[in-house]
């Protein structure tokens, strides 16, 4: 006789949870999460707390709106899916996670251990036999810093809090966890024990023992021609302020490559722009702060005379097979709190011809900043052609029609040139952009930033290819649904530019380059691409002519302001 007192399994996974302010599960459930399901209906009767759950119709929004609304609270929350199969579709999305070192507790179900009612949840469908791979972990282990499977669930509070302070310490990203249906279906009796973040919190990276910042220190106010490159130190508020504040006194050229985040201000006089090669041109001292390739090998070679200096979350590169980018002094350490350490050393000793030194190499930089503002003006000035709009054209406009505060999500991939340097941002955490290899990211990104951000516009910059990949009818239900309007522009070029490139580059004068066949456009007819979201109550707009744009661009943000989703489809032409 079952004991009254005693509770599910997913009764104490959930309060598990609740423990830990994980306040949102991004959810596709299955044949597995009956009990869950269960719990919570008796839980919302009974008036009790839970996690919201957000159902999405496909796992790669799920684990992408987890990423987009960790990117901007810093607060990892979990996602279910549904055992293999759900695991499977949401692997591409954890290695964008675990290369964008965002936290996400990643909840699969598992298949039944037991076949003919042993247990309550034992199996009781055709599924639960072929859905019992012998290493379910092993579709996303490459990418997750812990994994486990829920043997009891007496120990539910334990293993969460594991899972969640494994998932927040330096350098954060994905874990993993399994729970067998039965395990969630058990009872147990009696109290089960809570776990408090102080006593079992996550570890954080700190800063730079004395002597090595005064080393760094010495050599910085030493450097004639010092140069930053960093890719990711703007996951932090706090850092992007740092690195602002230290370039500007101590004279630093800050280059982003292949920026994840905003590093620091487009209109901050030490912005040098996004190329690495013009950046360690003469540079006699160059700091590596939290980027994973900052320049590519094959094309760029640093000056033999340059001395390297990397402060870095991640400075081993721990999960990359293959590095090689020497530096000469190197430390783990939070860049946001090792930069205000050296701006403090920097401040105690700087003279007067120190500051003067360094405000004439600030005044010297001012003919590049003219040259790469008007190269940026000149682009936007071409608007292109019926059928063939510029690209530059059209992110310009939007740049203008947006406020600073405004979030961007960019995946325009063989157009991103266009979206980092004529959408001007200026603030932290105003631009996201994808740091792994999976594409279709960027619609999940975009409405877990409106979650964390509902106050804010969020806008969606895409190419036709990953629109493809994003599972747009996901994306624009689930934004329908729990009322998370964003905006998305389509840059339609049709088809994998980033194909084609990959393929000259190896072979400028090959036989594919002769046939002008690269096996990479999608295009087939008209691709309405608005009529997708419009199926789910967006607002949608085509449009081939440059003239059309403003216009559209203000329809759309209309439509987002009244609770609307956009997508503004844009033909480009094929490049």
């Amino acid at each position: 006789m079952t004991d009254i007192s005693a509770r599910s399994g997913a009764h104490h996974f959930l309060e598990g949870l609740a423990d830990l302010d994980i306040e949102h599960v991004f959810a596709n459930l299955g044949t597995d999460h009956v009990t869950l399901i269960e719990e919570i209906a008796r839980r919302d009767r009974e008036g009790l707390p839970h996690p919201r759950l957000i159902l999405c119709p496909h796992e790669n929004v799920a684990i992408h709106m987890a990423a987009g609304y960790a990117a901007l609270t810093g607060r990892g929350q979990a996602v279910m899916v549904h055992v293999d199969a759900g695991t499977a579709n949401a692997a591409m999305g954890m290695h964008n996670l675990f290369r964008g070192r965002i936290p996400v507790m990643l909840v699969a179900g598992k298949a039944p251990y037991t076949l003919r009612g042993e247990l309550p949840g034992s199996r009781d469908n055709y599924v639960h036999f072929v859905q019992d791979p012998f290493d379910i972990g092993s579709l996303v282990r490459p990418y997750v810093k812990w994994e486990y499977s829920l043997p009891t669930s007496r120990i539910a509070p334990e293993v969460l809090r594991r899972a969640h302070s494994v998932m927040h310490s330096d350098p954060p990203g994905p874990v993993y966890l399994t729970l067998p249906r039965e395990v969630l279906a058990e009872n147990v009796a009696g109290p089960v024990q809570a776990f408090s973040a102080q006593r079992y919190g996550s570890v954080a990276a700190g800063g730079l023992d004395p002597e090595r910042a005064d080393e760094l220190v010495q050599r910085l106010m030493q450097a004639q021609a010092p140069v930053v490159l960093t890719s990711y130190l703007g996951r932090k508020a706090e850092a992007v302020k740092a690195l602002e504040d230290l370039a500007l006194l101590c004279g630093i050229r800050v280059v982003e490559f292949m920026p994840s985040h905003l590093a620091i201000s487009r209109t901050h006089p030490c912005f040098a722009g996004f190329d690495p090669a013009k950046g360690v041109a003469g540079a006699d001292l160059g700091l590596l702060l939290d980027v994973d390739v900052p320049w590519l090998p094959k094309f760029v070679q640093p000056d033999t005379g340059t001395w390297w200096a990397q402060v870095d979350v991640d400075p081993i590169k721990q999960d990359f097979p293959m590095w090689g980018f020497a530096t000469d002094w190197r430390v783990q350490a939070d860049c946001a709190t090792a930069l205000r350490q050296l701006a403090a050393l920097v401040r105690q000793r700087a003279d007067a011809a120190f500051h003067e030194r360094v405000a004439a190499r600030i005044a010297n930089w001012g003919p590049a900043r003219i040259a790469r503002r008007k190269a940026v003006e000149t682009a936007a000035a071409d608007p292109g052609q019926r059928g063939a709009v510029s690209a530059a054209h059209v992110c310009a406009a939007l740049g203008r029609a947006i406020s600073a505060h405004d979030i961007v999500v960019n995946e325009a991939i063989r157009n991103s040139p266009s979206v980092l340097t004529q959408i001007p941002r200026s603030e932290p955490l105003t631009l996201l952009c994808g740091a792994g290899g999976g594409l279709g990211f960027g619609g999940g990104m975009a409405l877990g930033a409106r979650l964390a951000c509902p106050d804010r516009r969020v806008v969606h910059v895409v190419g036709d290819g990953s629109f493809h990949f994003s599972t747009p009818t996901s994306v624009y239900a689930t934004a329908q649904r729990y009322g998370l309007p964003v905006f998305t522009v389509v840059l339609d070029n049709g088809g994998w530019q980033a194909v084609k490139e990959a393929v000259l580059r190896v072979y400028p004068d090959g036989e594919a380059a002769k046939a002008d066949e690269f096996q990479a456009r999608l295009q087939g007819g008209m691709r309405r691409f608005e009529k997708v979201a419009e199926a789910f109550g967006a607002h949608g707009e085509y449009v081939d002519d440059p003239a059309q744009v403003e216009d559209a661009i203000a329809r759309c943000l209309a439509a987002v302001d009244a609770g609307q989703s956009a997508v503004m489809n844009v033909q480009i032409g094929l490049q």
